[in-house]
């Protein structure tokens, strides 16, 4: 039965944390128990959220990727701008304003009166810096593939409050693709990945206990309003039962990444929340690498039965992993029929051709990247099956799972199917295709020359070609390279507690910002 829900905003009483310390004795005393580690007791003026994951890392290069970011984006860094989620429109940042003076060519102007973390000063070198070591520092960063592929960037400080920023090739977009870039001091290591990083945002970070907690600090001398909570306390459960229990228990005031069935009740909020669930297929090994099997598997998943029963309706099943709102979402494109028939006859052609569809095909799943993760991939894996492919599951944690999303993949892993999930929060295909379907992209594993050619034409067009042209890209890839079997898009579910209030919208699930986080009353 479906939990229900309630409006987006949560409101209620104050006073809370006052009775957290009684009501956990009480159920001690009646032999329950309550969520070890939980950080219960941090105090009414700390916010306290819960993850389903540790962060890997909190490197501000890696902001794109969902566990990174949603701690570090617009908390501990910032941006130039930010895209507002509600309109798709960008917003002054640490930049107060930008204009185009050359086809190739964008300045922008930067906030006066800003300082990192550590107290100095931020400045137009600060800024070039961040964005050469992102781009060009030869450390992999995850933005760098996700948002800029093969884009070639300079950025000049003109002087201590302009940055000029200079792309080889015309980029209409690029105050959008900066938008993903956090900036940090030049003191940062450039060769190498930072564990903690130093920024501008409202909260600094104050501790990390491995495994444990994460404690950020309001920054006393943030530039912007101060936000309400002098701290932000993350702990992390993996079951989402246990992350709901905790804001029914006092435990947490924001809970994220929960299904319906997780039991949060009167206190789960739904919204949308971008996110497109996919398999992504790795079609350069056999027997994935002849298009009738990855055809098959498209047409062995029942999509609206996996929404309809491992997802609780909170989604619907997609043919696209551009969702529709985005510059290039392409209207025609259905999702792919539940088709077994159809399944068994293209593996069963394939198999007489000599293709070796008795190969033993590995599902490498995420735990928590969604909820019901594990169960969503045995569906898949019983469709596949029956088939007639050999296919297994292979579960992983968010640190081992990146090594198969990310470049380089991992050698000598035989053919995978990776369980994954998009989210194009910029609101351009942009931020699909290159990095996705690319030949070269980050998270590509397989592409094609007449894919690559019109995935440049589209990034290269604005206006109503541009929208044009990547749809014309999502179609190609959908009918002649189907590198994909995409799922569904989704829909998403917090947990309030009732001092809080939260209005999630389509960004929350990739960052979610401490200062729009507020007491009731």
């Amino acid at each position: 039965m479906k939990s229900p829900l309630r409006p987006p905003v949560a409101t209620g009483p104050p006073g809370r944390r006052a009775t957290v310390l009684a009501v956990a004795w009480a159920v001690l005393l009646t032999g329950g128990c309550t969520v070890a580690n939980s950080g219960s007791a941090a105090g009414a003026d700390t916010v306290q959220i819960v993850l389903p994951e540790e962060p890997p890392t909190l490197e501000p290069c890696d902001a794109s990727l969902t566990a990174t970011g949603r701690v570090v984006r617009s908390n501990i860094t910032e941006p130039l701008a930010e895209r507002v989620p509600e309109t798709g429109e960008l917003e002054p940042k640490l930049a107060t304003g930008w204009k185009q003076t050359s086809p190739t060519t964008w300045k922008f102007t930067l906030r006066k009166g800003v300082t990192f973390h550590d107290g100095t000063a931020f400045t137009a070198k600060d800024a070039a810096f961040s964005i050469d070591r992102t781009l060009d520092s030869g450390i992999e960063c995850n933005v760098d593939g996700y948002v800029f592929g093969d884009s070639e960037i300079t950025a000049t400080a003109v002087d201590a409050t302009t940055v000029r920023v200079t792309s080889q090739e015309p980029d209409p977009i690029l105050p959008l693709r900066l938008s993903f870039v956090e900036m940090v001091p030049t003191s940062t290591k450039a060769d190498s990945r930072v564990r903690e990083p130093v920024g501008t945002g409202p909260y600094r970070i104050d501790k990390w206990n491995q495994g444990i907690n994460l404690r950020l600090a309001r920054y006393d001398g943030y530039w912007g309003k101060a936000p309400d909570y002098r701290a932000a306390l993350y702990t992390w459960r993996a079951e989402g039962s246990v992350r709901a229990a905790m804001i029914s228990s006092g435990e947490a005031d924001v809970a994220v990444g929960l299904a319906p069935a997780d039991g949060a009740g009167d206190h789960a909020v739904e919204y949308p929340n971008n996110e497109t669930s996919y398999l992504r297929i790795d079609a350069d090994k056999p027997p994935l690498d002849d298009i009738r099997v990855r055809k098959a598997i498209n047409y062995a998943i029942d999509k609206k039965g996996l929404v309809a029963s491992v997802f609780a309706g909170l989604g619907r099943p997609a043919g696209q992993l551009v969702p529709d709102g985005v510059t290039g979402y392409n209207p025609d494109i259905k999702a792919w029929p539940y088709d077994m028939k159809r399944a068994k006859s293209l593996i069963a052609e394939a198999r007489s051709d000599g293709v070796p569809v008795d190969t033993e095909i590995t599902i490498i799943g995420r735990n928590g990247i969604y909820p019901k993760a594990a169960e969503a991939m045995e569906v898949v894996q019983k469709g596949l099956r029956d088939a007639g492919l050999r296919v297994e599951v292979k579960m992983l944690d968010v640190n081992a799972w990146t090594e198969y999303l990310l470049r380089p993949f991992p050698k000598d892993a035989g053919p995978t199917l990776l369980q994954a999930q998009h989210g194009n929060q910029a609101g351009d295909a942009a931020f699909t295709m290159d990095q996705i379907y690319g030949s070269k992209g980050a998270q590509s594993s397989y592409g094609t020359p007449g894919l690559d050619e019109r995935i440049q034409r589209a990034e290269r067009a604005a206006g109503s070609e541009r929208q044009t042209r990547f749809a014309e890209a999502l179609a190609h890839q959908s009918e002649k390279v189907v590198r994909d079997a995409v799922l569904a898009h989704m829909k998403g579910i917090i947990a309030l507690a009732p001092d809080v209030t939260y209005k999630p919208d389509s960004a929350s699930g990739d960052e979610m910002r401490l200062a729009e986080i507020h007491p009731a009353g």
